[in-house]
């Protein structure tokens, strides 16, 4: 009688195997939330990037292609913004109506690797800045 005893209940075997399935699922969670969090700070970089080249657009557009090309400053650092964004400014004459290509690079480095934003447009040579001097 005995023998035919009714068993309840899991066995140590059960129970270590389905421990392991468990951690193994928490581990593959731990390691998509990471990944997911650096993806949404790379995210953020760009987006930095991409602002600061819209910036830096506007600049030029504002005092004028013509008038940032003599001021001979055609690349510089973003200090104020983190991780130390660089930016680089070529622009070509298109020999049309005061008409600029310019390309703006907006680069930074991230864990040994470098990252860029570009940007290229077609600008007027003259800017919206009015000079009220006097000479």
């Amino acid at each position: 009688m005995r023998a035919e005893k009714n068993r309840t209940g899991f066995t140590l075997v059960e129970v270590i195997l389905a421990s392991v399935i468990l951690c193994g699922a928490i581990l593959a969670l731990g390691a998509v939330g990471t990944r997911s969090l650096s993806a949404t700070r790379l995210n953020r970089q760009y987006e930095v990037a991409a602002a600061l080249a819209n910036k830096q657009l506007t600049y030029i557009d504002y005092v004028g292609v013509q008038d940032f090309i003599e001021t001979g400053q055609m690349e510089g650092v973003f200090e104020k913004f983190e991780p130390g964004y660089h930016w680089q400014v070529v622009t070509k004459y298109e020999g049309t109506d005061n008409l600029y290509e310019v390309n703006i690079t907006v680069s930074w480095v991230e864990r040994n690797r470098v990252y860029s934003v570009c940007v290229d447009t077609r600008l007027n040579g003259t800017g919206m800045f009015i000079n009220t001097e006097q000479e």
